[in-house]
């Protein structure tokens, strides 16, 4: 500290840790699940307001966020539902595990068959009508293989009332599939989203980087009975809510977490 008084120098080392630990903590993984209750989330069911969690279809057992449908009796009805965390993100890296477990309900759609998935960027659940079906959102899709012998890949991208761009061009279609490989039912996967607002979108799973694509943006078709305000077909979405999906086939979520990337991208 030659040539430095020693206060100058005390404050110079103070703020040098601060900026230290602030970027570290913006560096940090943050756990969105609590592992005991779901009072940071908002449910959203098909057929009904949102809040109403339905049947307790999203419930919370052994550390894990479970979806059940033991109190629907024996018509699904299209409730597909949706539980969303409390704040809308922008730039992140998510993680989170899940395995398909249980029943499927034989009255649900049959592509809903050992399917679901985590939906992104994401509208409002608040601003969904009662008998909107899904939300116009991104979904990272997951799938279990049928034991028919067929591939059947995970991690894939969906998109109702929305459309990507992929290998550099604008892709209607309302599912691309990863390259991953298939797993079975009853199998914890780990899957990870990497979010850069509206620019670079990357799914990985158990590690391996399996689908990349950008810009989202508002349009197409599969979202039905919504808000007309909420549909402005060639936004581009940078941001929006996270939500795991029900939609008939009973699924575990467990150690889900995020960081903030926007720190990092200037944001």
């Amino acid at each position: 500290m030659t040539g430095m008084n020693f206060p100058r120098a005390l404050a110079l080392l103070l703020l040098v840790t601060i900026a230290g630990h602030s970027a570290q903590a913006q560096n940090q993984w943050v756990p969105l699940f609590n592992g005991k209750d779901i009072n940071d989330w908002i449910v959203k069911i098909h057929h009904h307001e949102t809040g109403d969690n339905y049947g307790n279809t999203f419930r919370v057992q052994d550390s894990t966020i479970q979806v059940r449908y033991d109190q629907y009796g024996d018509n699904f009805n299209e409730q597909f539902g949706h539980l969303y965390y409390k704040t809308p993100f922008s730039y992140y890296h998510l993680q989170l595990e899940y395995r398909f477990t249980g029943q499927w309900m034989k009255s649900a759609p049959v592509y809903t068959l050992l399917n679901s998935g985590v939906m992104y960027h994401s509208q409002d659940p608040r601003t969904m009508p009662k008998e909107q079906d899904w939300p116009i959102s991104i979904e990272m899709q997951f799938l279990a293989g049928l034991d028919d012998g067929q591939p059947r890949p995970t991690g894939n991208m969906c998109s109702p009332g929305t459309h990507i761009v992929y290998k550099g061009k604008l892709d209607t279609r309302h599912c691309i599939n990863s390259s991953s490989k298939t797993f079975d039912k009853n199998e914890w996967i780990k899957a990870e989203l990497i979010v850069l607002g509206d620019s670079l979108i990357t799914h990985i799973i158990n590690g391996d980087t399996v689908l990349q694509y950008s810009k989202p943006q508002i349009g197409g078709p599969v979202v039905n009975r919504y808000d007309p305000r909420q549909k402005q077909d060639g936004k581009v979405l940078s941001s929006g809510y996270i939500a795991l999906q029900s939609e008939g086939q009973e699924i575990d979520f467990r150690n889900i977490r995020i960081k903030n990337l926007a720190p990092a991208q200037g944001k």
